[in-house]
């Protein structure tokens, strides 16, 4: 005798005997199939896992949807007045107003930066201490290999703010008119050069120079890049390789000379004065970039909400307005290059102050 399901269907298709006139389920149960019920079971299954995986992602989550809560620091760890600092200003302005929260500037100069630096690689890593650094932050470690933190390991990088030239400047009294009249007179020794630091990014430039060009020269460093434009427009110290964003200005009064920019290219700021590499001098370029950190262990949420509102601010008009004079070109990485990229030139200026031969006391 034929069977039948109890809801029909061909018998030829019965996996199992199943007794004739004996329902699978008792009346008043759902009829649901053993396929269904195992589809029911692995969607609840997957459900609760993924609720499982998200669980610890919440507070953070929930930390980036209500920060800030509170004042934010930005440390500078240069002077007033310097590149980094001008720079910086124009950035947290108007982050400080899409974030709903004021954003105090502190300046700690000296060491090269090392001194705000370490400041902000030993505070909370809550998102409400940050740093506004550049390229110096790389150099830290070659100057001091007992640095109290790692430019890189200590650090998680949010968004660079662009890249600035360095430019070769003097004084009108050192009736110097061409780079290559620097360099030749350098190279009858008895020259000094300004940078705002040791390990500064205007260290770092002049060294490159002075390399290619196979000159020597004595360092003076202080603690800002005015303090060393001061010295420079005096006379007292010969020449400098500086941030375009503080020697414009001096440059526009016909206060300081500029002999070439220290980038690939021209610089737009100044598109009459030619660079060093076209000038001959090989490997003489140093790219000054400027941008935005926080201590490593700030949670990932928090990094990002960070990069994107300071994104939005750097495609300001009014900020873009104010970048364009001085030079600074975009330079758009996201946190995990631009962390590649610190570890890359931490590495490179190592191995630049072996070549150079540099000593720290």
């Amino acid at each position: 005798m034929k069977c039948r399901f109890p809801t029909g269907g061909d018998p030829r298709y019965v996996r199992r005997p199943v007794p004739c006139d004996v329902p699978t389920h008792r009346p008043g149960d759902n009829p649901i199939t053993a396929r269904e019920e195992t589809m029911t079971n692995r969607r609840q299954f997957l459900h609760l896992a993924a609720g499982a995986l998200a669980a610890p992602a919440l507070p953070g989550l929930a930390a980036a949807q209500a920060y800030p809560s509170r004042t934010v620091r930005a440390v500078v760890p240069f002077g007033a007045g310097s590149t980094i600092d001008i720079v910086g200003r124009i950035v947290m302005d108007p982050l400080s107003r899409l974030l709903g929260q004021t954003i105090v500037i502190e300046n700690r100069g000296g060491a090269g930066g090392s001194i705000g630096s370490a400041m902000v690689a030993k505070a909370e890593p809550d998102g409400y201490t940050l740093l506004i650094n550049a390229s110096a932050h790389s150099s830290a470690l070659a100057v001091n290999p007992k640095l109290s933190y790692h430019p890189a390991d200590d650090f998680a990088g949010v968004i660079p703010f662009g890249t600035v030239p360095n430019v070769a400047l003097v004084a009108p009294s050192k009736g110097i008119k061409s780079l290559k009249e620097l360099v030749d007179k350098a190279k009858g020794g008895g020259l000094s050069y300004a940078s705002a630091g040791m390990g500064s990014a205007t260290h770092w430039a002049a060294e490159r120079l002075r390399l290619s060009a196979g000159f020597s020269a004595t360092h003076v460093p202080f603690r800002s890049g005015p303090d060393a434009l001061t010295e420079v427009m005096t006379g007292r110290v010969d020449f400098t390789l500086m941030g375009m964003s503080s020697a414009l200005p001096f440059i526009q009064d016909k206060k300081l000379v500029p002999l070439a920019v220290s980038t690939v290219k021209r610089s737009s700021a100044l598109p009459d004065i030619p660079t060093s590499l076209e000038l001959g001098f090989a490997n003489s370029d140093y790219s000054f970039w400027m941008g935005l950190l926080v201590a490593k262990k700030t949670p990932p949420a928090i990094v990002e909400k960070l990069r994107v509102e300071t994104e939005r601010v750097l495609k300001l008009p009014e900020v873009q307005s104010k970048f364009k004079p001085q030079g600074i070109e975009p330079m758009p990485l996201t946190p995990a290059q631009f962390d590649a990229l610190i570890k890359k030139e931490v590495d490179a200026n190592i191995a630049l102050v072996k070549a150079a031969g540099l000593k720290f006391n």
